[in-house]
């Protein structure tokens, strides 16, 4: 009997032989399709190879496809559990064409492969067509299908369509009869619904274009899309009808069950087979960068958790389940998706604290849920507001209370639910618009409430596709941006960061899907309306930007690489400072920007000169280990308790990122014990320390009191400023013709060299200026009011000569007042004294203060025996003197 696994594999290696290219599943989230939640079809990362946007070096294709239909237009999370076939994650496998072959093979390949490879009887299948596609009709006759086995069907079951214009085109669909212990008739029949006869592979014969009036025309290049559900492949080839009977999802039923020592096929089947599925679809969207929240994709994540999780209590789990069963999915599945090896850690985490908080709450919302149905005659829905109070206060999204009650008979009023839903939200909008926000922030909350979170990608890719849901100019939404013109563009879905934790905000490019002419440029991207929603700062630089089209959206790699260096190089530096100083080192501020980084941080003093070596030098040391960069998420008491050091002015909500990196043993795989740094943080970061390249400090000054700042470059940067330095030195030593500690020596005696002929030159300009020699204005004393003044101006002397002229000076009349100006070609200093004897009659502050005024100068100041101020215009020192004169005359 095969195995799913094996089903697996053979479809994938009979489409090889045929010369198709064995493609990996794409991610969950699309990157491509910004009209989907998830992707939930083979064709999906293949769109725009058959609209022609895109184009590779293959032209057929074969995958296995994670699919997740839990949310939107394709949503099935209410049948989970309670159906045969019913499933939030499948697998579909698929081959495609583009522009290659088409039905003429297509056909014979699907019999071939049904009737041989996997070896299904051929009397136990039917096929269908689209009524009017009598070449497929005459193509299966020819595979060796009887014509009573061909039905034709005249509904749009057998027409696809990509959307309302674009391409499309009949399908044919492969049946099989699980024979008459089971109700149900063929397709087309008034009991096509029932369980007999289960469609288990559709062909789509990508045949035509479609325009809005209705016609069609052929497509110059006709494609294939097909795709086959392993798990109904895997139900018939083993014997059942019923999927979660199948080998893989039946060893997920069994972990359940051995988890909470309880039957398998017990009162609680339907229990273990709701976790089985979203064990799947919960660890896959994981593993993809989804992560619990309360919008979005995060949102029908964490509705899919907590079903699973209430079933596993009702299965009597009194501790955290789901993470205990991820070993059993990755032995499952783990080497057909290596995806879930690589993001186990990261599963279990996330499940463990989603459950352990849920259970917290879980008993009592349960409780009130009994007591809201307490008195309430039989048949009466369950009032709005009773399931809004669960929702607002318990976290209970409205289908999980739909889904308790249904196992009682009961319903919601679903009505009553959104009139309070909308309640509250007018009282939030009053309350928000009374608490002192700038009007123009009204809009981003407009634009937030109407579309929710923009979900971010970027952790896992730079470039995708996105919906653009608004689109502001001069603060107020438009329909339309124009070539020329600025704006801000909001989307659906964005691999751009918006600024946030010290991160700078990316650039790059949009492009219209319809016509990639049409480019508009981000030059920034911000987190608007509470940090839900992304608005990217653009200019279109030609064509037109329409609200409600679809871009393709690519971030400035080059840039963002440099980013994402020297924040991961702030976390080593971070941790380096802590080492080098002490405990008492915390983040003050960061700027984390393409061409450099800048880290505030507390601490008293400056570095030494070796403290900075060693902090360069360690960091560096951790970039060439080359170690994994992890992310977790976690509780922030959770990681406060294995020492993640936390942001300096970020809030915390109930979930954390937690970023680590660095292994002290050296292996690259730290655990909490021995991972050199762990920090919340909400940025982008390097996949390994190793893509940091080279940690180069270049400065470290005061940024306020008590706080130091480092100014750091990575990478090339790094690189250029050692080159740059190295060629200054290499300059200096030439000069010096003196090489390494000989340069080093040599620059030292030629400073104490300098010094001492700088002290000799200004002892020969106090002794010039002493002498009265040539450039010395004035220089005679003279009697005033009883005091003996010197007035002098000087040439060849500096500010800070003056001082000890003075002294000499009082020194030499014994008693009096000095006044002298020292004429520097440019500034002009001015200095006072005053002998002791005579400081209670006059003071050289007021000598100063009007020598200073007198040549258009402010202010000056000291002691009354000595003081000093500046002035500009030296042509009125003349003035000055006689200013100071005045002073002393009374």
């Amino acid at each position: 009997m095969p195995t799913l696994n094996d089903i697996r594999s053979t479809f994938l290696s009979y489409f090889e032989k045929q010369g198709h290219e064995v493609v990996p599943s794409s991610p969950l989230v699309p990157r491509n399709d910004p009209t989907l939640m998830f992707a939930n079809s083979g064709m999906v990362q293949f769109k725009n190879l058959f609209t022609g946007v895109e184009h590779r070096d293959y032209t057929r294709a074969t995958t296995a496809q994670k699919c997740v239909r839990a949310g939107g237009k394709h949503n099935d999370l209410d049948n989970v559990g309670y159906t045969a076939r019913h499933h939030t994650f499948f697998e579909m496998l698929g081959n495609f064409s583009f522009g290659d072959y088409f039905k003429s093979q297509a056909i014979p390949y699907a019999w071939e492969l049904v009737t041989k490879e996997l070896d299904i009887p051929k009397d136990r299948l039917l096929v269908t067509v689209y009524h009017t596609d009598d070449e497929a009709v005459e193509l299966w006759k020819k595979t060796g299908v009887p014509e009573d086995r061909i039905l034709r069907i005249d509904t749009m079951d057998n027409f696809w369509m990509m959307g309302s214009t674009g391409p499309c085109g009949p399908c044919s669909e492969i049946f099989f009869d699980h024979g008459d212990k089971y109700w149900g008739g063929p397709p087309g029949t008034p009991e096509e619904d029932g369980d007999r006869f289960v469609e288990i592979w559709n062909l789509v014969f990508m045949q035509f274009e479609q325009f809005e009036d209705g016609t069609r025309r052929e497509l110059d290049a006709q494609s294939i899309d097909t795709g086959m559900g392993i798990e109904r492949v895997a139900a018939l080839l083993q014997g059942t009808n019923d999927n979660y009977a199948t080998d893989l999802i039946r060893a997920l039923i069994e972990a359940s069950a051995d988890a909470t020592s309880t039957d398998p096929d017990g009162p609680g089947k339907t229990h273990h087979r709701v976790i089985a599925d979203h064990l799947r679809s919960t660890s896959f969207l994981i593993a993809d960068g989804v992560m619990p929240s309360n919008d979005g994709r995060g949102y029908v994540l964490r509705r899919i958790m907590r079903r699973a999780m209430r079933h596993a209590h009702l299965l009597g789990a009194q501790d955290p389940l789901m993470h205990r069963l991820v070993p059993s999915l990755v032995r499952q599945m783990g080497a057909a998706y290596p995806e879930l090896h690589r993001a186990q850690a990261l599963i279990e985490e996330t499940l463990k604290l989603e459950e352990t908080r849920f259970k917290q709450t879980l008993d009592r919302g349960l409780k009130l849920l009994d007591d809201e149905l307490t008195g309430l005659p039989e048949g009466t829905k369950l009032p709005g507001e009773s399931a809004f109070k669960l929702y607002d206060t318990y976290g209970f999204p409205l289908d999980l209370t739909q889904d308790a009650l249904r196992e009682r008979g009961r319903e919601v009023d679903t009505a009553g639910f959104d009139s309070a839903m909308a309640e509250q939200k007018a009282k939030a909008r009053a309350a928000w618009s009374g608490s002192g926000e700038s009007a123009d922030l009204a809009i981003w909350f407009d634009i937030a409430e109407a579309h929710g979170a923009t979900d971010f990608l970027g952790y896992d890719t730079e470039t995708a596709e996105g919906q653009m849901l608004a689109l502001v100019r001069d603060g107020e939404t438009v329909e339309a941006l124009e070539a020329g013109e600025e704006g801000w563009i909001v989307l659906n879905q964005t691999p751009f960061y918006g600024e946030a934790g010290g991160q700078v905000g990316d650039t790059g490019w949009l492009r219209r899907l319809d016509d990639e002419d049409d480019i508009a440029e981000v030059s920034d991207t911000q987190r608007m309306g509470g940090g839900k929603v992304f608005a990217h700062r653009v200019k279109i630089t030609s064509g037109r930007f329409t609200k409600g089209e679809a871009v393709a959206l690519e971030v400035d790699h080059r840039r963002r690489a440099t980013i994402r260096a020297n924040h991961s190089a702030t976390h080593l530096l971070h941790e380096a400072l802590r080492r080098a100083l002490g405990d008492h080192v915390a983040q003050r501020g960061s700027l984390n920007a393409p061409d450099r980084l800048r880290f505030d941080f507390s601490h008293a003093k400056a570095l030494t000169g070796e403290e900075r070596a060693q902090v360069e030098r360690e960091v560096n040391a951790y970039i060439r280990q080359n170690s994994p960069v992890v992310t977790r998420i976690m509780t922030p008491d959770d990681a406060r308790e294995i020492g993640a050091q936390a942001l300096f002015g970020e809030k915390y909500g109930d979930e954390v990122r937690v970023v680590s990196m660095g292994s002290q043993h050296g292996s690259g795989k730290g655990t909490d014990g021995a991972t050199y740094s762990i920090e919340l943080c909400g940025g982008t970061h390097v996949a390994h320390t190793g893509e940091i390249g080279t940690f180069v400090l270049t400065s470290e000054t005061a940024s306020s009191a008590g706080v130091r700042r480092i100014e750091a470059l990575t990478g090339e940067a790094a690189m250029a400023e050692l080159r740059s330095r190295d060629a200054a030195l290499g300059e200096i030593e030439t000069l010096l013709k003196a090489h390494g500690p000989d340069a080093v020596a040599r620059v030292a005696s030629l400073l104490d060299e300098r010094r001492s002929l700088g002290n000799e030159v200004a002892q020969l300009r106090r002794d010039l200026a002493m002498a009265g020699g040539p450039g010395q204005g004035g220089g005679e004393a003279r009697e005033v009011n009883g005091v003996t003044f010197h007035g002098q101006v000087l040439g060849g002397v500096s500010g800070k000569d003056l001082p000890p002229l003075i002294d000499e000076h009082k020194a030499r009349l014994g008693s009096g007042a000095v006044l002298l100006i020292a004429d520097t070609g440019g500034k002009v200093a001015v200095a006072a004294g005053v002998t002791e004897d005579l400081t209670a009659k006059v003071s050289a502050v007021d000598l100063v203060k009007a020598a200073v005024a007198a040549m258009g100068g402010k202010g000056g100041g000291g002691r009354p025996d000595m003081a000093q101020g500046g002035a500009k215009d030296a042509t009125q020192a003349e003035d000055a003197i006689k200013a100071a004169e005045a002073v002393l005359a009374g």
